[in-house]
């Protein structure tokens, strides 16, 4: 029985979709002004294995995930680079795709633009105005009436009053409170404009998620995710709309996951505290990424440093050690470690639990190998069968172990020691073993040892691996 943590209803409940053996799933995607950073690629990461477990359980999964190709930054970065913001955003989309390809997550289902849409927001919009939840502004903004939504605040489990004492009014907005916000802006000289009943202008960012979620799955849907920082506002905006616009309840189930933290601070590109998933994935095999992201839970905060990366590292270095070698055995997953592994993703998806149920697999493979090749392989087959359900250990584990998967692979192989030479000296090495020259053996095993590289004796031969 699976259970989310609803962030609607701040409880955990059982998932039953609205549809039975169907979910259907949209997620806040980029805003393509930029390059991805660590906090975005925490989100695609937690809802990429969101939607792997849900299709683990039989479910046929609708996944949405949008991309906001006009808003604000995008037409002041555009602006900054005098160019198009449709170039802008074309480079920044390729850009996205390359990372979240890195980071192996899976496409999803539909993935609309927001300058696709527009027709959509403007309907929204209309019919927002004819059911009066909305008005137009003195200088023909569109602005969305907070007061008419009873149940405005329910999500940030916030009364109104308390909401309006923390809000602002910009200088040029003319609205009725300090609550209401914009759903379509009138057209500024020089920038990007569509046309509408109200006037050239552009959408508000909140409509945009609004009315790509529901063309793509319907006015009521099972879940909605996204980051912690997106809640309040731009969530609650989404539920007043939709439901307005509507008259149904718009999403049963709210995720959000935590923010990523540097020195106890939130990453994020204000504070100029934040790293690109580029910059990680230069230094660290997208499968380590992965795992530093999957190894706290979804909801909790994420602390990134080099030494929580290096620790991931060294655990995935664990996991395909035990897999290295084996024969692959077509066998079916153990079922008291299923059951472990099942209990952990049906609590609110807790990938922490979960991993902990791989390295148990891996160190009972270990002990497996000397006695049982065969049991051992079976077992490695469990771990690489749950590891797949996570994004992991989807690598030939010789090759990991050996530098040769992932973004940084160029980097390992200009280095000294590149696999020609490594391998001359293993034979070397070999060589002088069996004319029981010990010293030189000792010594060429030094000589890798201090270039990163490790050596191990088996029954079959010295396998190394990059340290």
């Amino acid at each position: 029985m699976l259970r989310i943590f609803n962030s609607l209803t701040r409880r955990k409940e059982e998932f039953q979709p609205i549809e039975p053996g169907k979910a259907r799933m949209y997620v806040c995607g980029m805003t393509v002004y930029d390059h991805c950073h660590v906090g975005h690629a925490r989100v695609m990461v937690v809802f990429d294995v969101v939607l792997r477990w849900l299709r683990a359980k039989g479910y046929d999964v609708t996944y949405v995930r949008n991309i906001t190709d006009i808003d604000d930054k995008i037409i002041r970065r555009a602006e900054e680079n005098g160019e198009d913001f449709r170039a802008l955003t074309a480079r920044f989309i390729d850009a996205m795709n390359e990372d979240l390809a890195a980071l192996g997550i899976l496409p999803p289902t539909h993935e609309p633009r927001a300058t696709e849409a527009i027709d959509d927001m403007i309907a929204m919009i209309q019919t927002l105005l004819d059911n009066g939840f909305a008005y137009v502004g003195e200088a023909g903004d569109v602005y969305y009436d907070v007061s008419r939504f009873d149940r405005y605040g329910r999500l940030a489990n916030k009364k109104l009053e308390d909401l309006r004492a923390g809000a602002r009014v910009e200088v040029e907005e003319a609205k009725d409170d300090p609550l209401d916000f914009v759903l379509w802006k009138a057209a500024k000289s020089g920038e990007p404009s569509w046309p509408s009943p109200w006037g050239a202008g552009r959408p508000g960012w909140h409509i945009e998620c609004s009315a790509m979620s529901t063309r793509c799955l319907g006015a009521h849907f099972d879940i909605h995710g996204g980051g912690m920082d997106l809640k309040f506002p731009h969530h609650e905006n989404e539920i007043a709309q939709s439901e307005a616009a509507s008259g149904q309840p718009y999403v049963n189930f709210w995720m959000h996951n935590g923010f990523v933290q540097v020195d106890e601070e939130k990453m994020s590109k204000s504070l100029g505290n934040f790293f690109t998933v580029r910059e990680v994935l230069g230094r660290y095999q997208p499968e380590v990424a992965r795992l530093f992201i999957l190894s706290s839970h979804y909801r909790g905060p994420l602390n990134y440093s080099d030494e929580n990366l290096d620790h991931a590292k060294a655990s995935l270095t664990r996991l395909y050690t035990a897999l290295r070698g084996l024969p692959v055995a077509d066998a079916p997953v153990e079922e008291s470690w299923r059951v472990r592994f099942e209990q952990a993703m049906d609590d609110d998806f807790n990938t922490p639990e979960a991993l902990a149920v791989l390295f148990d697999l891996a160190r009972e493979v270990n002990r497996l190998r000397a006695e049982d090749e065969a049991a051992a392989a079976r077992l490695g087959a469990s771990l690489r069968w749950f590891g797949g359900l996570l994004g992991l250990l989807q690598a030939d584990a010789g090759l990991y172990l050996q530098g040769m998967v992932g973004q940084s692979v160029s980097a390992e192989l200009t280095t000294t020691y590149a696999i020609e030479k490594i391998e001359s000296l293993i034979a070397e090495r070999a060589a002088a073993r069996k004319a029981r020259n010990w010293a030189e053996a000792d010594r060429i095993r030094a000589l890798l040892q201090d270039a990163g590289i490790g050596l191990e004796d088996t029954s079959k031969g010295t396998i190394w691996r990059r340290d």
